[in-house]
């Protein structure tokens, strides 16, 4: 036992050094956290300067109507946020107004033109032309200003009341609550949760092919170098083997502290809203669980490796293992208890990313818990169990990587 964890020692402390290490540990989380972040605070981030908007409507029903509508809209310096001018012009036709605005656009006159085609019939379109994709804030605004007119117009036209129209146009707005078994409410947003779940089956996968790929390439490097005989002298193949999986375990475990310490910051500065560890212990369980699972998978698999080549195959193989539970993330949410998610849930391969899915989205029973966790455990015992088979071969064999015939003769040796 005293050498088991004199191996588990030295893989911590031998991969701590490494600056794969260093890199995966702290700036792995901070990328991911800020392609998570990022694009919602770009997307939000107001504009801070005008916008020039031709308008081209051969009736000039619209535009005064529009005009007045956009003139309460202001950015944050209180400049107003668009500028209308009218196109129209009754010596001209669309197409030669049309040309002069694309003219203008590009000479950066115009920051784009709106185009309403058959104003007084029911056959009216309307375009948001630029020279630039239009930024949908821009359309949805337009869209939105557009109809409604179009509906008080048609309205007033029959005799309608303005005040039913004030009424008609007024919008309310649902606010999604997520209530739990214990009567707690809490504001849900679909994109929170689909991030905040994102973001762990991404530091999950990100963590078990780094530590994996470390794991190969010492191991090779061993091989390679006959390290691994004088191991094999000094313990047992079993002592370091289990060495190899308990030193990864707590390099596993040290990453996750650092990772919380940095998701406790971003909930204290409220980045990340603090909703999203509300399951952190039951969700850093299915994390360890799944590393130890993934990491004797690399133990044992790792060992028959002969080439670079083939330990990055290797990786490759367990990558897109990795990658199935991403597919299904949007379905996890949106439909968490689908047939599929159930049965995802319960392939011990995708047990802890759909199970860190599941937590975020909707209550899970304690049975399912419980026996997915099960599951997992048994899984973890029974490929450390046949790892030990390949690895107490594996390890010491050199060229020509073991055929399949090979490794179930290593299999049924006693």
């Amino acid at each position: 036992m005293n050498k088991t964890f004199a191996v588990a020692k030295w893989e911590f402390l031998e991969k701590i050094k490494t600056k794969a290490f260093v890199i995966s540990m702290i700036v792995t989380p901070i990328i991911i956290i800020a392609f998570a972040i990022l694009p919602t605070l770009l997307s939000t981030q107001e504009e801070t300067s005008t916008k020039v908007i031709g308008i081209i409507e051969s009736t000039n029903t619209y535009f005064p109507l529009i005009k007045e509508r956009t003139a309460s809209k202001k950015l944050e310096n209180n400049l107003p946020r668009y500028i209308l001018i009218n196109l129209n012009d009754p010596n001209k036709t669309n197409k030669e107004l049309l040309s002069q605005a694309d003219k203008e656009m590009f000479n950066n006159i115009l920051n784009s033109c709106l185009l309403i085609k058959n104003a007084l019939t029911d056959s009216v379109s309307i375009q948001l032309r630029s020279k630039n994709t239009v930024n949908f804030r821009d359309i949805r605004f337009f869209e939105q200003t557009f109809n409604k007119i179009r509906v008080g117009l048609k309205l007033q036209s029959v005799g309608i009341d303005t005040s039913l129209i004030n009424y008609i146009e007024s919008d309310i707005d649902i606010t999604p609550i997520k209530i739990s078994k214990e009567g707690k409410e809490s504001e849900s947003d679909f994109l929170i949760v689909f991030f905040s779940s994102f973001i762990f089956i991404i530091l999950l996968m990100m963590m078990i092919l780094s530590s994996g790929g470390m794991l190969i390439r010492s191991l090779l490097e061993e091989k390679s170098n006959r390290l691994i005989e004088i191991l094999v002298s000094s313990c047992t193949p079993q002592q370091l083997l289990t060495g190899k999986i308990l030193g990864l375990s707590a390099l596993g475990l040290f990453q996750m502290a650092i990772w919380s310490l940095i998701g406790i910051a971003l909930v204290g500065s409220a980045t990340v809203p603090a909703t999203v560890f509300e399951h952190l212990p039951l969700m850093l369980l299915y994390f360890l669980a799944g590393f130890i699972f993934y990491t004797a998978l690399f133990v044992g698999f790792g060992s028959i490796v002969t080439t670079e080549q083939e330990a990055q195959q290797l990786t490759g193989y367990i990558s897109m293992i990795l990658i199935l539970p991403i597919v299904f993330a949007v379905t996890a949410i949106q439909n968490p208890n689908s047939t599929i998610i159930h049965a995802l849930s319960y392939f011990p391969l995708t047990t802890p990313s759909i199970m860190l899915l599941r937590l975020n989205v909707a209550p899970v029973p304690f049975y399912e818990i419980v026996t997915t966790m099960g599951i997992l455990i048994i899984s973890i015992l029974i490929t450390i169990y046949l790892t030990a088979k390949i690895f107490r071969v594996g390890i010491l064999s050199y060229g020509k990587r073991p055929s399949l015939k090979e490794l179930v003769n290593w299999f049924r040796e006693k």
